[in-house]
């Protein structure tokens, strides 16, 4: 069975990147994985960014678009402002940016033990969320 896992947007942008056909297989097998066995989640943050993403790599809009509707499939954790000031607290205490403390926040509140992401160092841990680069 698979841990509760949290999508940062770069795994989700692998799933379009041709260039990188071993990322792309394994972004898309973690998708699928977590997906069948109900234990994947991300933020309507990660949306917004892999949308932004997707589209400066030339996905098409309606295609990134219909992306952002399947990958909505897994659980979706809304912010609102008691997150941002725990993010900011995020920042401010272990010096990652502003966005990143957005996503282990909506990580650590949704339950999570593993942040999938390849922008915080692999084994870090944060009050029980593991960062894990799914492409190390």
């Amino acid at each position: 069975m698979s841990v509760r896992s949290f999508f940062d947007t770069n795994v989700l942008v692998y799933t379009d990147d041709r260039a990188s056909p071993k990322k792309q297989r394994v972004a898309l097998d973690l998708f699928e994985e977590h997906l069948r066995a109900g234990s994947g989640v991300l933020s309507l943050q990660v949306l917004q960014e892999y949308f932004a993403a997707a589209c400066k790599l030339r996905v098409d809009p309606a295609l990134a678009r219909q992306k952002v509707e399947l990958f909505a499939t897994l659980d979706l954790v809304l912010p609102g402002l008691d997150d941002l000031l725990a993010a900011i607290d995020l920042h401010r205490l272990h010096r990652i940016s502003i966005w990143d403390g957005l996503v282990v926040r909506a990580a650590q509140r949704s339950g999570c033990r593993v942040l999938l992401t390849e922008d915080l160092q692999t084994g870090r841990s944060f009050d029980g969320l593991r960062v894990v680069n799914p492409f190390a």
